[in-house]
């Protein structure tokens, strides 16, 4: 049972432990918790020394083992990095994505086979179904706020048929509520950020990625739709597609980031209608298994997303293209495209380019469909 020493975990791992099954607490140690590098004093709620604590706690409290292990080193190499490079190749990365494919799950897979558990369990709002063939399907929470499939499209079948989601059937209110009458340790605690080993200020991701980009900020130009400077700017990871405040500049009249080129420094601006895709290309697709492309799917293109019907062609280098029945709005590169049929995943992929009106005509040189 994966342990990160908060409320949700907490429960998932005491319902496991009421139903019978022996359950081994494990608790990784992902980031150190500290001081901003920038020179400031907030802190990322990840890994903080009380959080491990109150997991070892829980585990004292309903009766069963615990253990932490280190993977720092690992996390900072598959999540960290890649976070920081994305924001200054002019990207928004999704971190808990690839946190949940490359470190936490992986590693709890391997650390379930050292230690002979038939099964890996998580606090994720999340559900596993079975399709008419009787294989795992990754599928949405019951609770649609808090929802966490999105960030578990990619994992493969293997996974699916040995993961199990005790809240996925839960509302968080639900699952408040049973801490308290439980009395787990850290029932009362509050919620953590998605971005946990961000710290909590306002925009402090720009000071993390600054701190750690090694001389590698530049700054450039802002244009507006023609192609003309109208500001300056101090590295293009200060900024997102769909992004409106804070640009530095003054036009009198709303403007919002619609196009971020990291290879000259520059930064686009325009108004809502270019802000507008058509569709996305997609690298990295992962399908659930069962599904070949082209398919009719509604299309999350960030967490939030309520989602957009789409169709998804292949593509010939692997992977995919979105075309939406209607323009969707900051379609972003580095977020993930998840494809659903109802509440039931179908894959998904990384937005490598969006296709709207201002990029036509590099939208039409893309590979057409296999």
């Amino acid at each position: 049972m994966a342990m990160s020493g908060g409320v949700d975990s907490s429960v998932a791992a005491a319902r496991l432990h009421d139903a019978g099954h022996e359950v081994v607490g494990v608790t990784l140690h992902l980031w150190d918790y500290s001081t901003d590098p920038s020179g400031g004093t907030g802190h990322g709620r990840c890994c903080a020394p009380e959080d491990q604590y109150d997991a070892r706690r829980v585990a004292d409290a309903v009766g069963f083992a615990h253990f932490t292990f280190d993977r720092r080193a690992l996390f900072a190499r598959a999540v960290v990095e890649p976070f920081v490079d994305a924001y200054l190749a002019g990207e928004t990365p999704s971190p808990c994505t690839a946190c949940n494919r490359e470190v936490k799950l992986a590693e709890l897979f391997a650390l379930a086979e050292r230690l002979g558990a038939s099964f890996v369990a998580t606090g994720h709002y999340a559900r596993i179904v079975r399709n008419e063939k009787g294989s795992p399907c990754l599928a949405m929470g019951t609770d649609r706020a808090k929802d966490q499939s999105y960030f578990l499209y990619a994992s493969p079948p293997e996974w699916l048929d040995r993961l199990a989601f005790p809240l996925g059937e839960s509302t968080k209110a639900d699952v408040r509520a049973e801490a308290i009458a439980r009395g787990l340790p850290g029932a009362q605690k509050g919620e953590s950020q998605e971005l946990c080993f961000v710290p909590a200020a306002s925009h402090a991701y720009v000071d993390f990625v600054s701190a750690r980009a090694k001389g590698r900020v530049r700054p450039g130009a802002i244009v507006d739709e023609e192609g003309a400077t109208i500001g300056q700017h101090d590295g293009v990871h200060r900024f997102t597609v769909g992004q409106r405040r804070g640009l530095g500049i003054a036009l009198g009249h709303r403007a919002f980031v619609t196009r971020i080129d990291a290879e000259r420094a520059t930064v686009h601006v325009g108004d809502e209608r270019t802000l507008q895709a058509r569709g996305a290309e997609l690298s990295h697709v992962a399908l659930a298994e069962g599904t070949t492309l082209p398919v009719r799917a509604r299309v999350r293109v960030r967490y939030r997303h309520l989602g957009d019907d789409a169709l998804v062609e292949p593509l010939p280098n692997g992977g995919a293209r979105v075309v939406f029945d209607r323009p969707v709005r900051a379609v972003s590169r580095g977020q993930v495209a998840v494809f659903y049929a109802h509440d039931r995943v179908l894959g998904g992929g990384r937005i490598a380019a969006a296709m709207n009106d201002s990029a036509a005509d590099a939208a039409s040189t893309l590979p057409s469909s296999a």
